[in-house]
């Protein structure tokens, strides 16, 4: 007996399946059906997906055959897998992130949303993020930082502040640096900020997307988020819940430390978030006597990551004894350099950050 399903059949049928982590949008919608080729019984589906490796990979394959089957008896259904071209990945990670977008408080409006991430530990990734915070708010910027590393937050010791917020008629009131720059920590909201926060990934997550929709941070030109180091549960929560405009990774010179910020770079492009671009630090140490490049930690590879993810080195900061300094006394507000304000410069261009008439 010939069957008679025709494409446009098929095609109905794929728009009545939901994604499972994108609900309020179809598989058709989603981009994920290119392609159907029907020839009598046996129809030919393209299953687009973001990545070929993705952990709903048999589920959706089922539910797809699920569907077709339901069309008539007798269809033979196969399913070729494809991995989406970049513009299709912008659309479907968009879904995606509008999807489980984590809303901040009613009043609350932030222009630029900027992560600051870093592949493995010790690179001076929060150093970096309240550089970038004191050198933007010393131009005028009012600007956020949300700190969250919550296992290792630093960020409250650095700008030399404990006190733990208060709640106000608008929601909780971020802390306030010397200098304005408002700061939100789990280390504010600890009895001793040497108690560890032995939390699994979930609480985690949470405690990040409360920080974000909880907190009265009034009209900021720029929120940095601190990530923690890695590509874990904390970092993905923030690429899927926070609306990002951008991300800037911090390396250091060794290889160990630039192989570890790609797997970061590819977690970043696998989501379709912009790459700001990469600061190298501890990049050399000059010499006091004669100032000479000394390479304490080897050769530069940031230029080679730069490259490789279509992105560029914002700049190379030297290992400076008086950074770390001043983060110990809380007192980074404090440092200024040339090379800094150059990777500043950088940061404000890339991510289209624009004054505005009103400080």
């Amino acid at each position: 007996m010939t069957l008679h399903i025709s494409q446009k059949e098929v095609f109905q049928a794929m728009r009545q399946i939901k994604h499972p982590e994108i609900k309020s949008r179809n598989l058709v919608e989603l981009g994920m059906i290119p392609t159907v080729i029907v020839q009598g019984d046996r129809i030919n589906i393209t299953l687009a997906l973001p990545s070929l490796d993705v952990p709903i990979k048999q589920e959706l394959i089922d539910m797809v055959k699920q569907a077709v089957a339901g069309l008539a008896e007798g269809l033979q259904v196969e399913i070729d897998l494809t991995e989406m071209g970049e513009a299709q990945k912008v659309v479907f990670h968009n879904a995606f992130r509008a999807e489980m977008q984590v809303m901040p408080k009613s009043g609350v409006r932030i222009r630029h949303v900027l992560a600051v991430m870093s592949g493995k530990g010790g690179v001076g990734k929060s150093s970096i993020t309240a550089l970038l915070a004191s050198e933007l708010r010393r131009r005028g910027f009012k600007v956020g930082v949300l700190d969250a590393d919550i296992t290792g937050p630093s960020i409250p010791k650095m700008f030399g502040t404990h006190q733990q917020p208060e709640g106000g008629s608008e929601g909780i009131q971020p802390i306030a640096s010397r200098n304005g720059i408002k700061l939100m920590s789990i280390n504010f909201l600890l009895p001793d900020e040497n108690q560890p926060v032995v939390w699994r990934g979930p609480l985690i997550s949470r405690a990040i997307q409360q920080f974000w929709s909880e907190i009265a941070w009034g009209n900021l030109d720029v929120l940095f988020v601190d990530l923690p180091p890695g590509t874990s549960d904390a970092s993905l929560t923030v690429m899927q819940s926070l609306p990002l405009d951008g991300i800037i990774l911090v390396t250091s010179p060794q290889d160990l430390a630039g192989m570890v910020v790609r797997k970061a770079a590819n977690m970043a492009a696998g989501l379709s978030i912009k790459l700001i671009g990469i600061v190298e630090n501890m990049s050399y140490l000059l010499c006091p006597e004669c100032g000479a490049k000394i390479n304490l930690f080897g050769a530069s590879h940031a230029g080679y990551t730069a490259e490789r993810f279509g992105t560029s080195v914002l700049g190379y900061l030297p290992l400076d004894p008086l950074i770390s300094t001043l983060c110990d006394e809380g007192n980074i507000e404090i440092y200024q350099s040339e090379i800094f304000k150059g990777i500043t410069n950088l940061v404000i261009g890339q991510a289209q950050i624009e004054e505005r008439e009103e400080k």
